[in-house]
């Protein structure tokens, strides 16, 4: 038989690792690589010597030979069966026809070359089936010469067997795991052919040894491995352990992977771990209209403060898909995502965010309508202006201008909110509000003799600092300093109404000592409060406890009905207020109220048109806009 130089078998420590052409050096594959990359288990370690440049897939070998007689030369022995078959990888991908496929056979000397489909038909009988270890001897673990012949499906004694069946029986041998090698050896006996099975056994499991895994568990690899201490190893478990491990990384989101995997001498496996760090990021801000890169109005800095994702990390996408959310929130952005690039040779990945920016603000200008700002049923018309700019200094600061303007109230407000202070590690937020405000006082001043009425002016300005102490709680502080005082019709100040109750009192910081102002009271009845009421009228009080029940039925689309029943009081607390302004105006101090009416959602929120009745037998209409406060 010519002597086949370019396939050689080898027993010494195995090796898993996948396949890597014409690579000198393994490196880190990017995402979609490191994902799709499957281990190939190597059924034995071949060695090439003619073709360097092509991976070995797979190669067997089968010799059948005639006993040898006492004084013969064995050179000159006579074969029976020579084959041998070698497989790689180069040579599938160029065209299957190029599959390197030798057959020999000699017989008495003549020999001849066949090609593959007579020889595959050829077949020679066998009288007995063995497996044996490496030197042809018994194995000390019958459990393993079981595991063998339990994976045998056409070898058996008193069969006839082609070449390509031993292959296929060699291949399921080693299959089985526990095997790193496996030899086919048909010898002449008397009682006819004998094929021999000589395998070798892997090594035991003795311990491990892992490299590069920075975030993956110790506890996950010892429970991993706890059940093989002390057994033959065996290369399908061993790939269902790089399978979860590898599944451990997918379900976190994170870029991670076995990269290689060896069996050492003295048992002991080896695994590295190959984790895509973060090796740097930034900010590329697209065109809203064209979504190619432009200059953007944030500073990055305003945008990296806000991500979890740090270099040196591995990265992990849940994480990183947390990290678009918390942008978004910002509330500047209209679009973000992350783009994962591989670094140049380092195995580490760069992270690029897009981000498209929403418009900063502008003015806007609406009406609407307000309940409680008359003594009538319905509410009154009011116009409004705002400007915002929610993005000033390129930092995420945000700036609100507003006036409203109705029939007798009025409100100026600005507020300048900087959501994460500059420098400050905690998160902490700082809120400015200044506030100019007139309202309606016939809340509680009012059915008065004398058509006057009554405006409560206010000149509100504060500071407010917040900061986040655990998930879902913060903590806020704040100071807020106010001068009010009651105004007619006129605009001059007044002290006292018609019934000679006091109109103001003296603020002072922090805690109300003593009297305060009676505009300051709580006021009970109307379309908020109870309904059957006019606004205010159960009374006013230092203290109060109002009750409301609902049933809502839908009706047809966005309109829904609704019953109602509500109940206010002041717990007695009205004539504390100074002046006592309710008892003053003869309000009861406490009522109920019930009735009926429908809804409908709309952009304003929902519309409310409902209509009740008190304990005073009186009925009225309540008309509101969006959810009872």
């Amino acid at each position: 038989m010519i002597k086949n130089d370019d396939v050689s078998f080898t027993s010494s420590a195995l090796k898993i690792a996948p396949f890597l052409h014409h690579q000198t050096k393994p490196s880190l594959p990017f995402f979609s690589q490191l994902v799709q990359t499957k281990l190939t288990f190597l059924n034995s370690l071949l060695t090439r010597t003619r073709f360097p440049n092509s991976s070995l897939l797979c190669s067997a070998s089968l010799s059948l030979t005639r006993p040898s007689s006492p004084g013969s030369d064995p050179k000159s022995l006579p074969i029976l069966c020579s084959a041998s078959l070698s497989l790689s990888q180069s040579q599938l991908r160029d065209s299957t026809q190029n599959d390197s496929v030798v057959a020999q056979q000699k017989s008495g000397g003549a020999s001849g070359v066949h090609g593959p489909s007579r020889y595959d038909e050829e077949r020679v009988l066998i009288s007995e089936v063995l497996v044996r270890n490496k030197d042809g001897e018994e194995l000390e673990r019958k459990d393993l010469e079981a595991e063998a012949l339990a994976a045998l499906k056409a070898c058996r004694a008193n069969s006839a067997l082609t070449v390509r069946e031993v292959q296929e029986d060699v291949h399921r041998v080693i299959s089985s795991g526990y095997f790193c090698s496996c030899m086919p050896v048909a010898v002449d006996t008397r009682d006819g052919i004998r094929l021999v099975f000589q395998v070798e056994p892997n090594q035991e499991f003795h311990g491990l040894v892992c490299e590069g895994a920075s975030v993956l568990p110790t506890k996950f690899l010892q429970d991993a491995f706890r059940g093989g201490y002390g057994k033959v190893v065996n290369i399908k478990q061993l790939d269902e352990v790089i399978s979860s491990i590898n599944s451990w990384y997918m379900e976190r989101g994170l870029f991670g992977m076995v990269s290689n995997a060896e069996i050492l001498s003295g048992g002991i496996i080896r695994l590295q771990i190959a984790e895509a760090e973060v090796n740097d990021i930034s900010i590329r801000f697209l065109d809203r209209k064209t979504g190619e890169p432009t200059k953007g109005k944030t500073k990055p800095e305003t945008i990296l403060r806000q991500l979890t994702t740090k270099k040196g990390q591995v990265y992990s996408m849940l994480q990183g898909k947390r990290d678009v959310d918390t942008v978004l929130t910002m509330g500047i952005m209209e679009d973000v995502s992350f783009i994962p690039q591989p670094a140049e040779d380092t195995g580490k990945v760069d992270l690029i965010m897009n981000v498209v920016e929403r418009p900063n603000g502008g003015f806007s200008a609406g009406g609407g309508i307000s309940s409680g700002t008359t003594s009538g049923s319905l509410p009154g018309l009011i116009g409004s202006f705002a400007y915002s700019h929610r993005n000033v200094f390129g930092r995420n600061q945000k700036l609100n201008i507003s006036l409203e303007r109705g029939q007798i109230d009025s409100i100026f407000r600005i507020n300048y909110t900087d959501p994460w202070i500059e420098g400050d590690d905690k998160r902490t937020s700082r809120t400015i509000m200044v506030q100019n405000s007139r309202t309606p006082g016939n809340l509680v001043h009012g059915n008065q003799p004398v058509n006057n009425s009554l405006t409560i002016g206010r000149v509100a300005a504060g500071i407010e600092f917040s900061r986040p102490l655990r998930p879902k709680w913060s903590g806020t502080v704040g100071l807020i300093f106010q001068h009010a005082g009651a105004r007619d019709e006129k605009g001059d100040p007044k002290i006292k109404d018609h019934y000679n109750s006091p109109l103001t009192a003296s603020l002072s910081g922090g805690h109300v000592m003593g009297n305060f102002s009676p505009h300051e009271a709580f006021a009970i009845g109307g379309t908020n409060s109870v309904r059957g009421y006019e606004e205010g009228a159960v009374g006013s009080g230092r203290s109060y406890a109002v009750g409301s029940g609902e049933i809502s039925f839908p009706v047809l689309g966005p309109v829904e009905g609704v019953f109602f029943a509500d109940y206010g009081t002041d717990l007695g607390s009205g004539s504390t207020v100074p002046g006592d302004p309710a008892g003053a105006r003869l309000k009861p101090g406490s009522g109920y109220g019930y009735g009926f009416g429908i809804r409908v959602d709309s952009p304003l929120g929902p519309l409310r048109l409902e209509y009740a009745f008190n304990d005073r037998h009186t009925k009225r209409f309540h008309f509101g806009v969006g959810h009872r406060n």
